[in-house]
């Protein structure tokens, strides 16, 4: 029987040199993590935020970390606009010529109990965790498909798309109840294509976000002692926890694997 190249050599399999990836969120927890793990593997990245000195600051750690050729370009851009998602797609075409992969790491939460909560803050959590990968996904999706190129996109739930939460997070659930969603759909019309398309469902991890729960006052102390009682593992999440997972999903390694939502929660879904 012959042995394929990828049973003599595994880690080929990860191999993600010269892709080309456009990270949104790129300032934040998740996508600094991406775009530090595809640095330091030798991809060209795209990186999309809209704050500029959080971007240059994570575009000058991918700069310290970047290997075998690896090169980045940032933009102060957020795909609120499908002329938004389209111009990010359209300056990666510019500078690298193609692109492989598309890492959605943006979000946002404003929490409150829905008989209490403005209808405008329900949507703008709705916006930036709905709308705004919708049109990502469409704008880069449709260069995919006309191009034939087999892309894999990597979208950010939580595992607060599968379980409820008793804080006031009507519109955080409801967002990441979607995006799981949006993740199984895109794979299945895609499939045919040969994209794929998963997402990570972290518990709470370390990011700006939640850095007031590894505070030591009495709330960040309360919520953070109510966390860990729900993780078996026994500790939140690293956003290094989340790289062995991204990359397996941005690489060929996966490409068997499609519409999946993987969590990555310390046994939090398992209990």
């Amino acid at each position: 029987m012959t042995i394929s190249e990828p049973l003599r050599d595994p880690l080929s399999l990860f191999n993600v040199e010269g892709k080309v990836a456009i990270i949104t969120g790129a300032s934040g927890a998740f996508g600094r993590a991406c775009a530090l793990t595809l640095a330091s593997l030798g991809a060209k990245l795209v990186l999309a935020s809209g704050s500029k000195d959080e971007l240059d600051a994570v575009a000058a750690e991918v700069a310290e970390v970047a290997r075998h050729g690896s090169t980045a370009i940032t933009l102060v851009r957020r795909p609120d606009t499908l002329e938004d998602a389209e111009a990010i797609r359209d300056a990666t075409l510019a500078e690298f010529g193609r692109i492989d992969q598309l890492v959605i790491a943006s979000g946002y939460n404003k929490a409150g109990f829905i008989q209490e909560q403005p209808l405008d803050e329900w949507q703008t959590v709705m916006d930036a965790n709905v709308r705004a990968p919708w049109l990502m996904a469409k704008a880069v999706g449709a260069w995919w498909i006309d191009n034939e190129v087999r892309g894999k996109m990597l979208l950010m739930s939580s595992v607060r798309g599968r379980h409820g939460n008793y804080s006031g997070y009507t519109g955080y659930c409801t967002s990441k109840g979607a995006t799981d969603s949006l993740t199984r759909v895109l794979a299945t019309e895609w499939a045919k294509y040969g994209i794929t398309v998963n997402a990570i469902a972290p518990t709470v991890f370390r990011s700006k976000l939640t850095a007031w729960m590894w505070s030591d006052d009495e709330v960040g102390q309360a919520t953070r002692k109510r966390s860990l009682s729900r993780i078996p593992l026994g500790r939140l999440g690293e956003p290094e926890d989340l790289m062995g997972m991204a990359l397996y999903l941005l690489s060929p390694a996966s490409d068997f694997c499609t519409g999946q939502i993987m969590y990555v929660d310390g046994g939090y879904t398992a209990g």
